[in-house]
């Protein structure tokens, strides 16, 4: 789509968050519960895997190093400060690296590995319009 079109909806720009939102809402609730047929699919062929390269020190290294000693603390509640200091060490950091390219090569990820808590902090100063109210779209 060339950059000076805009997206639309029913023949008006959304131009807005509230007109973006309108028809990402009504677009996506238009398609749900329809039947698809993904027959197209198996037209497709199948590519070989790729090996997987194994993952290494100066990669965990790089990787921790870009986490924030202020971000929350996981399920575990162990602080990035606590991590970046165990893996200081040589020993730890060559168990979590062979830990990690265990669960590569074995195609294995705990369930722990893939869990997220989130929390959601409203803001008090955002007030948008809800967009089910909305009368002259």
């Amino acid at each position: 789509m060339p950059a000076i079109k805009s997206i639309s909806y029913e023949n008006c720009p959304c131009n807005t968050l509230l007109y973006l939102w309108y028809a990402l809402y009504n677009s996506y609730n238009s398609a749900e519960n329809r039947p698809v047929n993904t027959y197209f699919l198996n037209k497709i062929t199948q590519e070989s895997s790729i090996k997987w390269p194994a993952f290494s020190k100066q990669e965990f290294k790089d990787a921790i190093a870009k986490c924030s000693l202020l971000s929350a603390l996981g399920p575990n509640h162990i602080s990035w400060r606590h991590l970046k200091t165990l893996f200081a060490s040589n020993l730890y950091l060559e168990k979590i690296v062979n830990v990690t390219n265990a669960c590569i090569n074995l195609e294995f990820w705990l369930s722990y590995f893939k869990a997220a808590n989130t929390v959601i902090i409203p803001k008090s100063h955002t007030a948008y319009p809800n967009p089910f109210t909305l009368s002259s779209y």
